[in-house]
């Protein structure tokens, strides 16, 4: 098992995996910005160094300074956590050609499922379906057109770097199509510094599912239960439940083994997510894109499992077996409060002037964040997530309703009104709804 360990991220997901390392006794180092130096992370890892200012591209972003502070503090393991360089091809092969154990999927499996065209491709050849789109990057706005006209309106226009629900845009028609290319291929290049642009089926009522997989050190790729991921605003998850209402024991079955045929494609170790697109009108599901490495949402899967995804992470680095049970229990359900306002979700930092997290059977905050700390205007809004299991989904949701009811936080805005609504909604309560479910609450 890896000795020390060495974590390239900040706020909930740092402490998620300090609380892993510590129960296994590996010795941990945090690296922080100096706008991170008084967070919870910091203060509870073994070793801290400072990597630069508030900018992540100076900080959380810089490899150079996070490869120095591994070698200054004999760190034997890097985990990248999610965002940032966790998906950077680039930065997994200078940790392995320092001598570091990355814990995260091969260099060459994160840069094939990189770039989103590519992986449509590839996920094609393996067997697993995708929807209608382009092979090749519409390099200008006529191609754009003739693509979209050959594929059908609406269409998504999508930068092919990106990835977390950024940089991609809906068009109706050929003139929305002209404006939307625009937009998204400049987003692109500012972003991802690739402009590159996709041109797929866009499905107006469709749920989003997701599998999580691991691949292991023997060259096996196994698939756990689906998570459910519709309830979104900007393309980007608000909540997530385990297992989807949706999804019935024959669906299960396809889309974990399209998912398993994902992972072998490319060769694939550690934690991913296969993400795909299901449409409940003809039963159809198509691939989306994997997520090469622990996801957000990654605590409904060990609620509904009873295991620890980064413990088997740190396994699988490490070459030791380990032991995923197939079988799920109970169905779990995540909330993740941001530092936004509830209506508009529009970004609301501040001083945590309160901080009193919720408690009882059945509930769970992974925080980033607690009474006193700064949530600072540099990075992602998200200061917790409240994660609440129970024996059926009525119970998750009642248990979830007094969760939400029991956070308090006052300073920075957050979001637990718009959950105390959702958590009333009848689509919700019922089940039975999709991707637009927040736009049409508001």
């Amino acid at each position: 098992m890896i000795e020390s360990l060495l974590i390239a991220n900040r706020g909930e997901i740092a402490r998620r995996v300090i609380r892993t390392a510590n129960r296994l006794g590996i010795r941990t180092i945090a690296v922080h910005s100096e706008a991170d130096t008084g967070l919870p992370f910091v203060l509870e890892a073994d070793e801290a160094v400072n990597i630069g200012p508030a900018n992540p591209a100076q900080s959380y972003r810089n490899a150079e300074a996070i490869l120095a502070a591994a070698k200054s503090t004999g760190a034997q393991a890097i985990h990248p956590g999610y965002g940032f360089l966790s998906e950077n091809a680039d930065f997994a092969r200078a940790v392995e050609a320092n001598g570091l154990i990355w814990v995260g999927p091969p260099a060459d499996a994160i840069a094939a499922m990189g770039d989103k065209i590519n992986a449509r491709n590839l996920m094609a050849e393996a067997g697993v379906p995708v929807a209608p789109g382009t092979h090749d990057p519409a390099a200008t706005v006529e191609a754009a057109i003739e693509a979209a006209a050959a594929i059908g309106y609406p269409v998504m226009v999508k930068a092919a770097a990106g990835g977390g629900g950024m940089g991609m845009a809906v068009a109706d028609d050929e003139n929305g199509l002209r404006t939307e290319y625009d937009k998204v291929r400049a987003f692109a290049e500012r972003m991802f510094g690739d402009g590159s642009v996709l041109i797929e089926r866009y499905f107006p009522r469709v749920r989003h599912i997701e599998v999580q997989i691991l691949g292991l050190a023997d060259g096996r790729v196994i698939a756990l239960s689906e998570r459910e991921c519709s309830v979104q605003r900007r393309n980007q998850k608000l909540v997530e439940e385990a297992p989807s209402p949706a999804v019935d024991p024959a669906l299960r079955d396809r889309i974990k083994k399209a998912a398993v045929k994902a992972g072998e494609a490319v060769g694939y170790r550690n934690a991913g997510t296969v993400e795909c697109l299901f449409d409940p009108a003809t039963g159809d599901f198509f691939f989306l894109e994997m997520n090469t490495r622990l996801q957000v949402e990654h605590p409904i899967t060990e609620l509904i499992h009873g295991i620890d995804l980064v413990e088997q992470q740190l396994r699988v680095a490490s070459g030791e077996p380990v032991t995923i049970p197939e079988r799920t229990s109970g169905h779990a359900i995540e909330l993740r409060v941001n530092a936004e306002d509830p209506k508009r979700f529009l970004p609301g930092p501040g001083t945590i002037t309160t901080w009193v997290e919720p408690s009882g059977e059945g509930v769970r905050v992974d925080a980033g964040y607690t009474e006193g700390n700064v949530v600072t205007p540099f990075y992602d809004s998200l200061m917790a997530k409240l994660i609440v299991f129970g024996a059926d989904r009525d119970e998750a949701i009642a248990r979830a309703r007094a969760a939400v009811a029991g956070f308090a936080i006052a300073g920075p805005k957050n979001n637990l009104p718009f959950f105390a609504e959702l958590l009333e909604n009848d689509e919700f309560l019922a089940g039975d709804y999709d991707t637009g479910i927040v736009s049409r609450m508001r």
